[in-house]
C-alpha cells in the first residue's frame, strides 16, 4: 500500500482569491510544485470545500474546468494526483461531507485502500487539520492561503512555511 498525503488545494497548492473558477484566475504558489515533486514516492489526493458551488457563484462544470487544468499543468512536472474529492455545499447546510466532517477522507479510504493512520493531511486552515486529525492523520499547518491566521489556534503536528517545508518534513518524519 502506497503511503498518502491528502492535501487541501485552495490555499495550499493554488493561489486562494476566494470562490475562484476561472482558469485565468489560475496560479500555483510558490513551492507548490517543488514539495509536490518530493512526494513522488506518496499517492497525493485532494480533499476541498467548494461552498462557491452550493452558494450559486459557480456550476460544478467550473470547478472541473478549474480542476482539470490544475491536474493538467502539474502533470507538466510529472506530477499525479490521484482523485479529487469535494464538498458543494454551504457551511449552513450541515451536510456530512465538509471538513472538518471526515466523510471525504473516509471516502478516499475506502475507494483507495488508504490507510489514514500512516497518512498526512496538509492544510491552510484550522478545518483542515482539525479534519485530519479527528481522522488518525498526521496534519500540517502550511503558511500560506489562511495559514497564518490559523495558526494560532492550530494543533497541528507541524507548522510549515509552504508545501515545500511541509513535503521535507514528511519524509524526515515518516
Amino acid at each position: 500500500m502506497r503511503k498518502t498525503v491528502l492535501l487541501d488545494r485552495d490555499g495550499v497548492i493554488v493561489e486562494d482569491i476566494g470562490y475562484h473558477y476561472k482558469i485565468e484566475d489560475f496560479k500555483l504558489i510558490p513551492n507548490a510544485v517543488e514539495g509536490l515533486k518530493l512526494l513522488k514516492d506518496y499517492k497525493l489526493v485532494v480533499i476541498t470545500n467548494q461552498s462557491g458551488i452550493g452558494r450559486g457563484y459557480f456550476k460544478f462544470d467550473d470547478f472541473e474546468k478549474f480542476n482539470n487544468h490544475l491536474l493538467k499543468e502539474l502533470e507538466k512536472y510529472n506530477i499525479k494526483i490521484a482523485k479529487t474529492y469535494l464538498c458543494p455545499h454551504k457551511p449552513e447546510d450541515s451536510c456530512e461531507c465538509r471538513k472538518p466532517k471526515i466523510k471525504l477522507l473516509k471516502d478516499a479510504e475506502e475507494e483507495m485502500g488508504i490507510d489514514l493512520k500512516k497518512s498526512f493531511f496538509i492544510g491552510d486552515r484550522k478545518k483542515d487539520i482539525d479534519m485530519g486529525h479527528s481522522a488518525g492523520c498526521k496534519s500540517i499547518l502550511v503558511l500560506t492561503g489562511h495559514g497564518a491566521k490559523a495558526k494560532q489556534e492550530s494543533k497541528a503536528n507541524y507548522v510549515a512555511n509552504d508545501l515545500l517545508d511541509a513535503a521535507k518534513w514528511i519524509i524526515e518524519n515518516d
